[in-house]
């Protein structure tokens, strides 16, 4: 468990939160246009994962597997440090300050949740502006691919045509993904954590940084798999939600994942899952090392 250390475990998770992108953008790209255009009745249809970056790479080369990055970025960085940093906190004070040997849940979950709900109000707009970004493109799959130019163009039309509500929409879905899914992805790290370390301390040979950094590749990777599979779902509806054009179609996801299941059933509400589970076990793993790495850095204090 964590001593509270201030701004230190915010500074942490911002470096986590740059890792998390540099790592996972390219897999986030191909995530999203299979959600939006193989979710469409008469919508664009890739064979798979594989086929949207093939896609991608021969029409608009690296450059657009990082299409969207900018918003992302920043958006991550915000997020991983107040989710990093709040989650901390929260629960060092739900433990009352006390350290305790095994990971709590009765700390853990509501913690994480009230961070995964906070973080949920930065995310939103950031990943409003990076589903737009990411479903437009000179990907020959999808017609009038440009209509933003950039991020800040982005920006500026969706504030025009939708007003100041508009850079929220999917607000509501984006807070039960988070919620939901940090809730889950905490209890899998601490746990998973204690018991390697446990095994760990077991054993005759010293932990050595190497060690600790294989422990943080496979904690955060399993982790990272546990949040998506728990919510990839709502994920969907959000992409759905935030790149739908018409003002008046519906923001409530479970009518959007209804209508889904109608279509295509379970495999069309879990669009997208092979790069996202490809990519959220580097990218989790990434965040987890750089964060760990992090606080050794920083001095902030680890059973």
């Amino acid at each position: 468990m964590e001593n509270s250390s201030g701004y230190k475990e915010y500074v942490a998770g911002l470096l986590a939160g740059v890792s998390t992108v540099v790592v996972g953008h390219p897999f986030d790209t191909v995530k999203v246009k299979l959600q939006k255009h193989n979710t469409e009745v008469n919508g664009i249809k890739y064979k798979s994962g594989l086929h949207c970056t093939t896609r991608i790479l021969k029409t608009e080369g690296v450059k657009g597997l990082y299409r969207g990055a900018t918003s992302s970025f920043i958006g991550m960085a915000f997020e991983s440090s107040l989710i990093f940093g709040i989650y901390s906190q929260s629960k060092n004070a739900l433990q009352g300050g006390i350290q305790n040997d095994k990971p709590q849940p009765s700390s853990i979950i509501p913690a994480a949740a009230f961070g995964g709900t906070i973080i949920s109000f930065v995310l939103c707009p950031s990943e409003l502006v990076k589903c737009r970004m990411q479903v437009q493109g000179t990907d020959s799959l999808v017609p009038n691919s440009s209509k933003y130019k950039s991020p800040l163009d982005c920006v500026a039309k969706t504030f025009k045509t939708d007003g100041v509500t508009g850079i929220f929409r999917g607000g509501f879905t984006t807070l039960l993904r988070e919620s939901i899914g940090n809730a889950v992805f905490f209890c899998t790290y601490e746990h998973l954590r204690y018991y390697i370390h446990a095994k760990l301390k077991n054993s005759s040979h010293d932990p050595s940084n190497i060690v600790d950094i294989g422990v943080g590749v496979v904690t955060g990777g399993l982790s990272g798999i546990a949040f998506w599979s728990a919510v990839l779902p709502l994920d969907v509806a959000k992409t759905i939600i935030q790149t739908t054009q018409c003002k008046s179609s519906t923001r409530n996801p479970f009518s959007i994942l209804k209508s889904i299941h109608t279509r295509a059933g379970l495999k069309g509400c879990y669009a997208g899952f092979g790069p996202t589970i490809v990519r959220a076990f580097p990218a989790n793993a990434a965040a987890i090392v750089s964060w760990e790495l992090a606080i050794k850095v920083l001095g902030i204090k680890r059973d």
